[in-house]
């Protein structure tokens, strides 16, 4: 029997949940809901219907899990909670420093209700999060260094976006290289926030919009931009489709550790990702956490969950037996 999959909201993230449900034979993509008219919505799925967020209550039944695929900034510290309370959730929430506070409130609401929430789902957090908690269980004796980009951060553009008199924007976050030559030579360097990563965004305004507000909006925003060098270009709506319509991203986990009775012998362990799409591939590492979802579920688990607890075999599709012969 497929997993029954909904998707709530419908843009760059929901229209790769979209592509990548197809990649799975044992899940099938139920419905899509939005807030605006349906009818001004077209998916690419023959026969699945665009609904209206309003409705989503009457779908209990017949979702499994429901991905949301609204922004970090506003839409996930209110939608995951709220829709946990009728379905099994996956979310992709990074904002860093809010993930306790995310967790406690999808934890209540969804003990409550008897669901399950599986949050901050991704790349970082999620795949780089493990990466972190691998390298630091194997070498403890070591330092964590995290690097993203050069590449478009979906959350932070969004956040742009939200301000005052923006009509859109793109974020480009951007490692400092020589930060992270220092890294990879082993030297463990202390480094600040500001010095590993710049960020560069390029804004088109609303008609009238004040420019200087929009900037300092920008570079003083908290968790976002507040402990970096933050450049902003002011552009027209027609330079940003031109020069700034892709979506690559990418980035590097980095530990340097010692071993040895004198710590003689140094070690690097480095995960890395080249992104031709940011979107794309942050909604198939959701989809996979949603089978994850689903069987966890089915075992009677309630309450929120992060990748950190849960076992690798739970996101594929073959069976315990088929990973062992081929993947272990």
């Amino acid at each position: 029997m497929s997993i029954r999959i909904g998707i709530l909201g419908y843009g760059n993230l929901g229209r790769g949940v979209e592509c990548a449900v197809r990649e799975h034979e044992d899940m099938e993509l139920v419905a899509v809901f939005t807030r605006r008219d349906p009818a001004s919505v077209k998916i690419w799925s023959q026969g699945v219907p665009v609904v209206s967020v309003k409705d989503v209550a009457d779908w209990q039944d017949k979702i499994d899990v429901m991905i949301l695929c609204g922004g970090s900034a506003t839409d996930l510290p209110k939608q995951t909670p709220e829709y946990v309370k009728y379905f099994n959730v996956i979310d992709s929430f990074d904002t860093h420093a809010r993930i306790p506070e995310h967790f406690a409130d999808v934890d209540k609401a969804a003990k409550e209700s008897g669901h399950l929430g599986i949050i901050s789902v991704g790349w970082d957090p999620g795949l780089f999060s493990l990466a972190r908690v691998y390298s630091n269980a194997i070498l403890p004796d070591g330092k964590d260094y995290t690097f993203w980009g050069k590449g478009v951060s979906q959350g932070h553009s969004d956040a742009i976006r939200r301000i005052k008199g923006v009509k859109d924007a793109k974020q480009y976050t951007v490692p400092v290289e020589s930060a992270l030559e220092a890294v990879r030579s082993g030297s463990n360097p202390e480094l600040t926030t500001r010095e590993k990563h710049t960020r560069e965004c390029f804004v088109v305004l609303e008609d009238g919009a004040d420019a200087a507000y929009v900037e300092n909006a920008i570079k003083t925003m908290p968790n976002y931009f507040d402990e970096y060098d933050t450049t902003v270009h002011f552009i027209s709506e027609e330079e940003l489709q031109r020069d700034h319509s892709g979506l690559a991203h990418g980035g590097f986990v980095i530990r340097s550790g010692a071993t040895g009775h004198e710590k003689e012998h140094k070690h690097i362990i480095e995960f890395s990702l080249k992104l031709d799409s940011n979107p794309e591939f942050t909604t198939s590492v959701l989809v996979a956490y949603a089978r994850a979802a689903y069987r966890l579920a089915k075992e009677g688990q309630t309450g929120c969950r992060t990748v950190l607890d849960i076992a690798p075999a739970y996101l594929c599709a073959q069976s315990g037996e088929e990973l062992r012969a081929h993947l272990l």
